[in-house]
């Protein structure tokens, strides 16, 4: 069972729906008790850093979801803004992030040239780092919207990059937890493949 982290900030409605789309058992996560029988988590995020991390934080559900996902290694699928909460920290605000995948979110300015609008969106190709998170080929493509991007501290903890120009990345991936920065709910038959391919991941111990 997949449990949607729903602390109202993002779209958990469009991830529950795609994920029973494809058959996968999920349900909202809205209080601790409903972390009963899930395996499994995704925790969505839409807005700007400190709101996305203070709504959170404030929904109680913060402690329940390390303990399952820090010590019982229940895998864990951050999206968008649910991804750079992971990191350490952002230039997009003064909140602490989770510090579970070490890192900083930084500006789309520092890497992509002066001419690129901001914020990015729309569709962009992938190409793989430290091994891919699921069977990919040259077709494989995501939709992405934002303006900001994860700069990890270990390159081993980037999973893939984006075709836009200077490569930002596109998902990280750390012992039982992954991000992504682009949304598998909005991206059809690729996004179907990567949530299919999390409803079935068993991390590394």
């Amino acid at each position: 069972m997949i449990g949607v982290v729903d602390y109202g900030c993002g779209n958990p409605g469009s991830v529950l729906s795609m994920l029973r789309r494809i058959q996968l058992p999920a349900r909202r996560v809205r209080e601790d008790a409903e972390f009963e029988g899930c395996d499994r988590f995704v925790l969505p995020g839409v807005g700007a850093f400190d709101d996305v991390v203070t709504r959170f934080r404030a929904s109680g559900l913060d402690a329940e979801l390390g303990r399952r996902v820090l010590e019982q290694r229940a895998p864990l699928l951050g999206i968008c803004v649910g991804m750079q909460m992971l990191a350490d920290a952002s230039e997009e605000g003064v909140e602490p992030g989770f510090g579970w995948v070490p890192g900083q979110v930084r500006h789309l300015s520092h890497i992509v040239p002066a001419e690129t609008r901001l914020p990015v969106m729309g569709w962009q190709y992938i190409e793989e780092r430290s091994g891919a998170l699921f069977p990919t080929d040259e077709d494989t493509r995501f939709y992405f919207v934002h303006s900001y991007y994860f700069e990890v501290d270990f390159d081993a903890d980037l999973a893939l990059v984006a075709s836009t120009p200077g490569f930002p990345p596109a998902a990280v991936r750390r012992g039982n937890i992954v991000g992504t920065q682009f949304h598998p709910e909005k991206s059809h038959r690729f996004g179907m493949a990567l949530l299919n391919w999390f409803g079935q991941w068993e991390p590394d111990a």
